[in-house]
């Protein structure tokens, strides 16, 4: 069914769940996109689609360039189970044209969901000098990084600790004197450092909180610099007095009007087939090793709430999330009603009482696979083209001589008519996305199935390529993408993006975020 840009912005603010999808690849949705298009690109459509859309019968809306990418996507949808699928007219020139805001980069509604709570809460900032003078007269605060893990070891200010959001709130006991001294949290940009310290605040700390001024892109602004490739250390353990203070603050959200639920009446909402309920589970990967909650996604509270379209297909939806205290779960609950959804927190040491339904997923069938010796063999003799559908920036660096590269939406530009046969090579649910499609074309496919070391001890060259122009390279993100590396401009542009978004906003899109309510 086709709709107009207007209608499906009606829908979206209807108040109703809905998967609004760009099924553009990431340079496209990068440079611009609808404020709650959710990116599902077409390449690896039917491996995301159960994960963020897990209700077959929930209105789809999807969006492309009105290249007819949307049609080949409406086909795959329905093949995979999807009854009320729909797709805007014209795409994104359509909704251009109707005058509808667009927004450039990743995790938009997050990042203005920052920039919303900054201005209506007014968390305390500290500028880069400022800090750098607190760390030269060694001033007794600590200071807190509140990104994940790997993210930490690309780089980080040097004394920085490695804690997550809602991770800090959780430990605090285990990582803060007293309640006198201050704590300074930081992240990449603006959203997690504000995040972190409203948290902070929500969960009840006494200690002087601040957020570090535009986070390390701020710090190396000022001339300082980052380190890079640090380990982060192990977050630190609780004991007893340190989870019941955690209990404690997580009761405060509770009183605050936090939703906490029993698992049954979790393990009910889950079984419900009349609204779309995801289950995440908020604790470390140890503490999930330890006692599985099964079928539950695995992510970090701070990460959830930063990402959330990462995660969560469907507007409006509900959301189940575990944890032990549940102070992490109640944190990411406080910032999540905000988004809009219907968070409700599971605090409980029995995970396996979480009754949840596991998706199961419709993927293209499996293909043949070879190896390079076969490949060769086809290549050569019978005039199968080599294709390589890994990231660009994979074959840049190196490829198999001969191959070309293609990425699913231009499959139909970059592979001749007269082609019979194909050799793939590339991720298993990449190749099998393509080579449904090109079985369309009559193109009898097979998987490469050894690794760029194997084919080279088989006798197959191995090459770079120049350097993919942003055009060419769809597969990427190229909006201000150089703003870790040193790129001074880049990281201007970034931060005044960031910190323009709220203007942006067009009043159906302001009264999409809920006010948040911190406990007194």
């Amino acid at each position: 069914m086709r709709i107009s840009a207007g209608a499906a912005k009606q829908l979206v603010h209807s108040g109703t769940e809905v998967a609004f999808l760009d099924i553009r690849e990431a340079f496209a949705y990068g440079e611009g996109h609808p404020l709650f298009a959710v990116p599902c690109p077409y390449s690896r459509l039917e491996h995301r689609i159960a994960r963020l859309v897990p209700r077959l019968d929930v209105p789809v809306v999807l969006i492309d360039d009105g290249d007819g990418v949307s049609e080949r996507a409406e086909k795959r949808l329905a093949d995979c189970g999807y009854t009320d699928i729909r797709i805007v007219g014209r795409g994104m020139a359509a909704w251009r044209n109707a005058g509808f805001p667009v927004y450039a980069g990743v995790n938009v509604p997050s990042k203005t969901l920052g920039e919303i709570l900054e201005h209506d809460h007014h968390p305390d900032f500290i500028d880069a000098p400022t800090l750098a003078r607190w760390m030269d007269g060694r001033a007794h605060f600590r200071f807190f990084d509140a990104r994940p893990p790997e993210e930490f070891r690309k780089f980080r200010i040097e004394g920085a600790r490695c804690l997550p959001n809602g991770e800090l709130a959780h430990r605090l006991d285990a990582v803060a004197d007293d309640d006198t001294t201050p704590i300074v949290v930081t992240c990449a940009g603006r959203t997690r450092g504000i995040l972190g310290v409203l948290g902070l605040r929500a969960a009840g700390v006494r200690n002087p909180v601040y957020a570090l001024e535009n986070g390390t892109q701020g710090w190396a602004l000022a001339g300082f610099t980052l380190d890079r490739g640090a380990s982060p250390d192990p977050f630190p353990e609780l004991d007893a007095a340190g989870f019941d203070a955690s209990r404690r603050r997580a009761m405060r959200l509770k009183e605050a009007g936090v939703s906490f639920v029993s698992p049954e009446t979790a393990s009910r909402m889950l079984a419900e087939r009349t609204r779309t309920t995801f289950l995440f589970d908020l604790r470390t990967a140890d503490e999930q090793a330890r006692n599985p909650c099964p079928g539950a996604t695995p992510v970090l509270g701070g990460q959830l709430v930063q990402a959330t379209d990462q995660y969560v297909g469907v507007r409006h939806a509900r959301l189940i999330l575990v944890d032990d205290t549940g102070l992490r779960a109640a944190l990411a609950a406080l910032f999540l009603t905000t988004l809009g959804f219907e968070p409700h927190v599971v605090a409980l040491d029995d995970t396996e009482a979480v009754k949840a339904p596991l998706a199961k997923p419709v993927l293209p069938p499996a293909v043949q696979e070879v190896d390079a010796r076969q490949a060769m063999d086809l290549v050569r003799t019978k005039g199968a083209r080599l294709l390589d559908l890994r990231a660009s920036a994979d074959y840049e660096t190196s490829h198999l001589a001969g191959a070309a590269w293609t990425i699913r939406p231009k499959l139909d530009a970059d592979i001749p008519d007269d082609t019979q046969r194909a050799v793939l090579f590339g991720e298993p649910d990449v190749t099998a996305a393509a080579a449904l499609d090109l079985a369309e074309r009559g193109i009898e496919c097979v998987v490469l199935a050894d690794s760029p070391a194997q084919c080279k001890e088989a006798g197959w060259t191995l090459e770079a390529a120049a350097p993919f122009t942003r055009e060419r390279a769809i597969d990427r993100i190229w909006f201000t993408h150089s703003r870790h590396d040193g790129d001074r401009e880049a990281s201007l542009r970034y931060l005044a993006w960031e910190i323009g978004l709220m203007k942006q906003l067009d009043p159906q899109e302001r009264a999409e975020f809920r006010d948040l309510k911190l406990p007194a």
